[in-house]
């Protein structure tokens, strides 16, 4: 059993999830949409710490802004949200024959000369966009890859999730036994998907600036660089409006100095970057900022 839950509430979440998917998967495209964004309204209307939260963060990273104009970039995340579960729900239907009409590539060059490298390759992703379809869709389009994955707090919505991530052909790590698994991937020339972007406590990671704040990163993804000799790409599905399709965009891969901090630095400034172009994509409801250096003052 999941700790700090009864059984009653972890069926009655799952019950509430698997609903959901079922209706975001049979109602038409339409529909799905429209059941998807109630959803995500209903979640920012029971839970007011996520718009709390986002409007903190975001007065620091955009304080040009207004407070109206901030308000709408949280109004965009949410409906990034509702995008992703629909997509989420219809993976069980999506296949290399329709994928197209769901996501394009755009830079699969960085992707492919990294390959050719043969020492593997770490692709630097984060909550930004369409996480989940970017991996789903590699595998369809061009080869299946590993993606690291943190167990979720209810089991049963957990084994949900696993199967439908699965099913074109990925493999999941778990955080638990990362860094053998990674190794192991990375010398076999196959490639690793990571989410580099969430707070993680100072005993894991290293300080760095990201949007003007010090925010605590996972030094992690670029020891495992040092290590293999892995390439390190970044790839981010983003929402494009003029075409209501997703784009999975590759980018030229990060050159590392040796220098722990700096090349840190160097991949949450290219993060920074790519968030700043598409900022109702990313999850400003996230504690990003939750762990600061001794003696400044907490954020939340």
């Amino acid at each position: 059993m999941s700790k700090g839950k009864s059984g009653l509430k972890i069926r009655a979440e799952y019950a509430i999830a698997a609903l959901l998917m079922f209706g975001l998967r049979r109602l038409p495209l339409r529909g799905a949409n429209a059941l998807a964004r109630s959803a995500t309204l209903t979640l920012d209307l029971l839970v007011p710490r996520l718009r709390r939260v986002a409007r903190i963060n975001l007065a620091f990273a955009f304080p040009e802004l207004s407070a109206q104009e901030r308000d709408g970039i949280v109004d965009g995340v949410f409906q990034n949200i509702a995008r992703l579960l629909v997509a989420f729900a219809r993976f069980p239907d999506l296949n290399a024959t329709n994928i197209a009409d769901w996501i394009s590539y755009e830079g699969l060059e960085h992707y492919s000369k990294a390959k050719e490298a043969g020492c593997g390759v770490l692709v630097l992703t984060g909550h930004l966009g369409n996480w989940e379809l970017s991996a789903f869709a590699h595998a369809l389009m061009t080869e299946p890859m590993n993606v690291m994955v943190r167990p979720l707090d209810n089991p049963k919505i957990d084994a949900l999730v696993e199967k439908r991530r699965t099913l074109s052909g990925n493999c999941l790590i778990y955080k638990r036994d990362a860094a053998r698994s990674v190794i192991k991937a990375l010398r076999s020339n196959q490639a690793v998907g990571i989410l580099a972007d969430q707070n993680t406590n100072g005993a894991e990671g290293v300080f760095v600036n990201f949007f003007g704040k010090p925010a605590c990163a996972g030094s992690a993804f670029v020891r495992l660089a040092y290590h293999t000799g892995a390439a390190i790409v970044p790839g981010f599905a983003l929402w494009n409006r003029a075409t209501q399709r997703y784009v999975l965009r590759f980018y030229p891969r990060i050159e590392l100095t040796g220098d722990e901090s700096a090349d840190t630095q160097r991949i949450h400034s290219m993060l920074e970057c790519i968030i700043r172009e598409n900022p109702d994509q990313w999850m400003w409801i996230h504690r990003r900022w939750k762990t600061q250096p001794p003696g400044e003052a907490e954020v939340y």
